[in-house]
């Protein structure tokens, strides 16, 4: 996932080094330059919403493992309490 990060900003650099070399006019490079900032920063966002999802992913996974082994122990314990009380 990091790989496909890096190749899609260095993409997009490439992208915009050979756009602003494409253009004649300074008005048309400004323009480009504001575009690419803007294009940099929806990307960033993405890459700060998309570390948080995968922080509340990891937490969620530890969660779920942490109820499944508090449901095994609870079933282990009401095995034994049915077992004694067959016993009796």
């Amino acid at each position: 996932m990091l790989k496909s990060r890096k190749f899609a900003a260095l993409s997009l650099s490439a992208l915009a080094v050979l756009t602003l070399s494409a253009c004649g006019h300074d008005g048309q490079h400004e323009a480009l330059r504001a575009e690419i900032a803007a294009v940099r920063a929806i990307a960033e966002e993405a890459d700060a919403k998309a570390t948080l999802a995968q922080a509340d992913a990891s937490q969620a996974s530890a969660d779920a493992a942490q109820a499944a082994a508090d449901a095994q122990l609870a079933g282990e314990k009401a095995d034994r309490i049915f077992r004694e009380g067959l016993r009796k």
